[in-house]
């Protein structure tokens, strides 16, 4: 199954994408259940195993626009340099534990909405990554349980002002500008997508390859990425892990490459889709 979160007609709602459209949960069960995020916490608890019947499309493709998946995430974790490649431009040394930093959730935007380029930046990069969503709650599990408590899978664009990101050590300023970090177009649930292992991930900037992996290129599988958070903070249904990025990133070129007003940017990983955001001010 996919959800995803859209617009249409003056509200926000969520539903199950269908072959032409979106089935409209949010104004069948919305009453009760007014987001995905509270679809997956009621899921978790047992307490939405029947959903209606999507047999039908409420809205068509161009009917609605695409919010972020999950707009209201409680957490959204990062993983730094978790590709092999990436660390190596990067010239980081190998560690044995994963880099983490955090989002904010008023960075997100959804599939084919702008990415905003601030006054105070031009460089602006971008980073194609898994992100996994957290389906129930954990904490201080075992690395052979932790797929266990994955609802599914988007897309994610990790956008970096890199200026910013420099300016210490820490990341955060460079990672939280509004509406930078592209998030969708669905969740797909792991029975949809199928095992992660030999998945392609490819970043294209104007029809361009810039990053092209698969997911086993991770340095930290996600099953260790979910252990090793949940050893120090309680993951809940709704939570966003961003897995990292493969090597290739618009600031290690020569010369960067930076993201202008009027670029296109497409994420795609295989199985699991394609995310579109274009540049704007």
């Amino acid at each position: 199954m996919a959800y995803i979160t859209f617009h249409a007609e003056g509200r926000t709602s969520y539903g199950i994408a269908t072959n032409d459209g979106v089935f409209d949960l949010g104004a069948r069960i919305g009453n009760i259940l007014p987001d995905l995020k509270s679809l997956l916490t009621a899921q978790a608890l047992g307490l939405a195993s029947a959903l209606p019947a999507a047999n039908t499309t409420d809205y068509k493709t161009g009917q609605f626009t695409y919010a972020p998946v999950l707009p209201n995430p409680a957490k959204i974790l990062c993983v730094g340099v978790n590709y092999e490649e990436h660390r190596k431009e990067t010239g980081r040394s190998e560690s044995a534990y994963p880099t983490i930093f955090t989002r904010f959730a008023d960075t997100l935007v959804g599939h084919q909405q702008p990415i905003t380029l601030p006054p105070n930046s031009s460089h602006l990069d971008f980073e194609g990554e898994l992100a996994v969503i957290i389906g129930k709650p954990c904490f201080r599990i075992d690395e052979s349980e932790a797929l266990n408590h994955v609802a599914g899978y988007t897309i994610f664009n990790d956008a970096t002002l890199r200026d910013w990101q420099r300016h210490s050590h820490q990341f955060t300023p460079g990672k939280n500008f509004p509406n930078t970090g592209g998030f969708g177009p669905a969740l797909l649930t792991p029975e949809e997508t199928g095992p992660l292992s030999g998945k392609s991930i490819e970043t294209k900037l104007n029809g361009a390859v810039m990053q092209s992996a698969t997911l086993d290129d991770m340095i930290f599988s996600v099953p260790r990425v979910i252990a090793y958070l949940s050893a120090f903070t309680k993951l809940a249904p709704g939570d966003v892990i961003a897995t990292g990025t493969p090597g290739g990133v618009g600031a290690k070129r020569e010369p960067p490459v930076w993201m202008k007003l009027g670029d296109s940017v497409d994420i795609t990983i295989a199985g699991i889709g394609t995310l579109t955001n274009t540049i704007a001010s």
